[in-house]
C-alpha cells in the first residue's frame, strides 16, 4: 500500500522530469547529430575544433577555471569562520548568503555593469576622491567578477553545510594529540569537508563554463565564450543544429563534474543545505 501511494505521489514529479528533462535532452541531441535536411552527421560536433570555437571553448575554461578558484579562496575560510562561530544554518547570517539568490540573475549583472562602466558610480566615487579611474569594464577582470558574485554562495553553502556536520570531539581529540590549528584545518577538516568542496566546485564551475549573460553585459561584444557562441546560434544565426552540437560538447563537462560529485558525495552532504 505504502509502495502504491509513494508511486502516487511521485508521478507528477516523473512528468515534470518528461516534459522539462528528458524532452529537451532528446531534442538537443536530435539537432546536435543532424543536418538542417535531418540526416544524421558528427559536423555539428566536431564544429568546437574549428579556431573560432575552440578559442571560445578555452577562454571559458580559463575564465570558469579562476572564477571558481577564487570562489574556493573566499568561500572556505569563510565557512570556517561561521562553523566556529555556530552559526546555524537558519541564521540571519546565512540568510545574507543566500539572499542574492532570491534575485534575478539578470538585475545582479546589470548592477554590477552600472557600477564598473567607465561613467559609473565606482569611477564617481574614485573622481570624487581625486583618485584615476578604473577601465575593468568589457576585460575578461569584469567577467570574472561577475561569476565570482553571482556564483559565491554555491561555493560557501555547500562547504559549510558538511563542515558544520564535523563533530567538535574531533577537533578536540586532534589538538588533545598535539595538533596545532594549521594540522587541525590541513589533517582534519580539509580532508573530511571534500565533499563539500567537490559539490561547491561543481555548482560554481558548470554555470560559469555556460553562461552567456555575464559576458553579454560585462565582457562586451569583443569578449565571446562558448556559451555565447551557442546562443548566437539559437538565437541570431537560427542554425538550432550547429548550436546543440555545441552544447553537447558541454554535456562532456556536465558528465565529468556528475561523476566526481557521485564519487566523493555519495551520502549528498555538500548539496543538502
Amino acid at each position: 500500500m505504502n509502495k502504491s501511494k509513494n508511486q502516487f505521489l511521485a508521478f507528477p514529479y516523473i512528468i515534470w522530469m518528461i516534459g522539462f528533462t528528458v524532452i529537451p535532452l532528446l531534442m538537443i541531441f536530435f539537432y546536435g547529430l543532424t543536418d538542417r535536411s535531418g540526416n544524421f552527421t558528427f559536423t555539428n560536433v566536431l564544429a568546437i575544433l574549428s579556431a573560432d570555437h575552440m578559442k571560445a571553448l578555452l577562454l571559458s575554461l580559463a575564465l570558469s577555471t579562476v572564477s571558481t578558484l577564487v570562489c574556493l579562496l573566499i568561500a572556505y575560510p569563510l565557512a570556517l569562520i561561521l562553523r566556529k562561530r555556530n552559526i546555524g544554518t537558519g541564521s540571519f547570517v546565512v540568510f545574507i548568503f543566500i539572499l542574492p539568490m532570491w534575485m534575478n540573475f539578470l538585475l545582479r549583472t546589470m548592477a554590477w555593469q552600472t557600477l564598473l562602466e567607465k561613467n559609473g558610480v565606482i569611477n564617481s566615487l574614485l573622481s570624487v576622491l581625486h583618485l584615476p579611474p578604473i577601465s575593468i569594464i568589457n576585460t575578461p577582470g569584469a567577467i570574472i567578477l561577475g561569476m565570482v558574485y553571482n556564483f559565491l554562495p554555491f561555493m560557501v553553502l555547500p562547504i559549510y553545510n558538511v563542515l558544520a556536520k564535523i563533530d567538535d570531539n574531533v577537533i578536540n581529540a586532534a589538538r588533545d594529540l598535539g595538533a596545532g590549528s594549521f594540522q587541525t584545518i590541513t589533517k582534519i577538516l580539509l580532508p573530511l569537508s571534500v565533499p563539500g568542496i567537490i559539490s561547491g566546485v561543481t555548482m560554481v564551475f558548470v554555470p560559469a563554463l555556460t553562461t552567456f549573460v555575464i559576458s553579454n553585459l560585462l565582457g562586451g561584444s569583443k569578449i565571446l565564450l562558448i556559451g555565447n557562441v551557442i546562443e548566437q546560434e539559437f538565437t541570431k544565426g537560427s542554425n538550432w543544429n550547429l548550436g546543440a552540437g555545441l552544447s553537447m560538447v558541454l554535456m562532456v563537462f556536465i558528465l565529468i563534474s556528475m561523476t566526481m560529485i557521485a564519487k566523493y558525495d555519495k551520502n549528498g552532504e555538500g548539496t543538502a543545505f
